[in-house]
């Protein structure tokens, strides 16, 4: 039923931040959910019907897990950076090379 329901808000959706995969991604059966609702967005991005855009390492992993992280539209190994670069915060890092 849950990812009856993910999906259903993905197929809605024009536009997915995924930060955090849906659970115990690592162990099966606990899988389930995360690898269902990468492939459907997935599979939404490259019909054109969704702008994707991921962060954070364990995001990376279970998308590469489910085989589809090169089906995204934007994947950024940073988490909590790439939450603060959505939210338009100046990341040392990046300030450093437009001196």
């Amino acid at each position: 039923k849950t990812v009856e329901v993910v999906t259903a808000w993905l197929d809605k959706a024009k536009t997915l931040v995924w930060n955090g995969p849906l659970g115990a991604f690592e162990i099966p059966p606990f899988d389930k959910a995360t690898m269902a609702a990468a492939r459907h967005a997935a599979e939404r991005t490259r019909a054109g019907k969704l702008t994707s855009v991921a962060g954070g390492g364990d995001t990376v992993a279970a998308l590469n897990q489910a085989g589809v992280a090169d089906d995204f539209t934007y994947v950024s190994t940073a988490g909590g950076a790439f939450l603060e670069w959505m939210e338009g915060k100046p990341l040392p890092g990046v300030e450093i090379l437009k001196a």
